[in-house]
């Protein structure tokens, strides 16, 4: 029979409480000179508006998709120019 660890306790980061919770405000609302020490650096998500391209799933032979990822960045826009070739 394994014996329980006891519970670690972090004086430094104590667990927090319904008060501190309560008491919680949006990292939106910090001051300014804390908010620009922390960028956004997010990318946008999905195409531009106005894109013709739409996301699908697609199964792809392993040796076939390595292929074109071994040509470097670019390589899904070659999968498209190569099926637009075989589509016309």
């Amino acid at each position: 029979m394994a014996s329980e660890k006891p519970p670690v306790f972090d004086d430094d980061n104590p667990e927090w409480t319904e008060e501190d919770f309560a008491r919680s405000r949006p990292a939106a609302e910090l001051p300014e000179p804390i908010l620009a020490a922390f960028p956004k650096t997010a990318k946008p998500i999905g195409r531009p508006p106005g894109s013709d391209k739409e996301r699908i799933t697609i199964r792809i032979d392993k040796d076939t998709l390595a292929r074109f990822r071994a040509t470097g960045p670019g390589w899904q826009g070659r999968i498209n120019a190569a099926l637009r070739k075989i589509s016309v």
